[in-house]
């Protein structure tokens, strides 16, 4: 599992309000090494009663831009239930310097029907851990999973992601709650910590994966958003071996 796809599960929208015409609303995120600014990020959400669309832009500040530039563009789209949303198909462009991968997943009755990943990763069948046909059913996408429809508790919880490379679970755990105010708004977060559980679709032994697999003091902020009280993030804490990663919300809708 590559660090920037955790990073982006972490990344997911903060508002969804829902009418019976299309509704577009916006959401900015910073991200920080420490106090240190490493990135920013955004995301644009469609969404009707039947259908929903997210858009996500992910770039390097220009700090990190004097080692290597990071950018990288994700998309979501699927249907709209009671049980909240279900994706159709995933997409995520990465793009580190010169090199450049794309992971395009589609799904059906969220079981995934079709991978493609571009260049195909380099694999030691020796250390490896494939993706086996059942790590594929009753799976989530890394973006919608992170939205939690009215009416449930966000944790406890355990969420199936596979973000077209790897399978993961993670297991959301209740860690009490906290006020967050970002942009003249303050608001009650309720705060969960996060348990990182690697399935499949990584190298047995690799040394960041069992750095997160290890790792405690991670955790995920959500609230409730005041167009359609869902719960959705508005922080993450991510401990690394470089140090820590903020995720916080600029504004957030009270």
């Amino acid at each position: 599992m590559r660090l920037s796809s955790l990073a982006l599960c972490l990344l997911a929208l903060a508002a969804l309000p829902v009418s019976a015409e299309t509704v577009r609303h916006r959401t900015d995120y910073k991200v920080t090494l420490g106090a240190l600014p490493i990135a920013r990020a955004s995301f644009v959400t469609e969404v009707n009663q039947k259908n929903y669309t997210i858009s996500g832009r992910f770039n390097s500040s220009a700090i990190v831009d004097i080692i290597t530039k990071i950018s990288a563009e994700t998309k979501v789209s699927g249907t709209m239930s009671g049980a909240g949303m279900r994706a159709d198909r995933y997409t995520l462009v990465y793009q580190s310097g010169k090199k450049k991968h794309t992971y395009d997943v589609r799904y059906r009755n969220g079981n995934v029907t079709e991978t493609t990943v571009d260049p195909e990763p380099r694999r030691r069948p020796r250390n490896w851990i494939a993706v086996g046909p059942e790590d594929l059913k009753a799976v989530l996408d890394p973006i919608s999973s992170l939205v939690i429809p009215d009416g449930e508790a966000a944790c406890p919880r355990t969420l199936p992601v596979y973000d077209g490379e790897s399978r993961m679970d993670l297991v959301l755990t209740p860690k009490g709650r906290e006020k967050f105010k970002a942009g003249g708004a303050e608001v009650e977060a309720v705060v969960c910590s996060i348990r990182y559980v690697p399935k499949s679709g990584f190298r047995k032994g690799r040394k960041d994966i069992e750095y997160l697999r290890k790792a405690s003091g991670m955790e995920i902020w959500f609230a409730k958003t005041g167009a359609l009280k869902l719960y959705a993030p508005v922080h993450a804490r991510v401990p690394t071996q470089m140090g820590t990663i903020y995720v916080s919300a600029v504004e957030v809708d009270g």
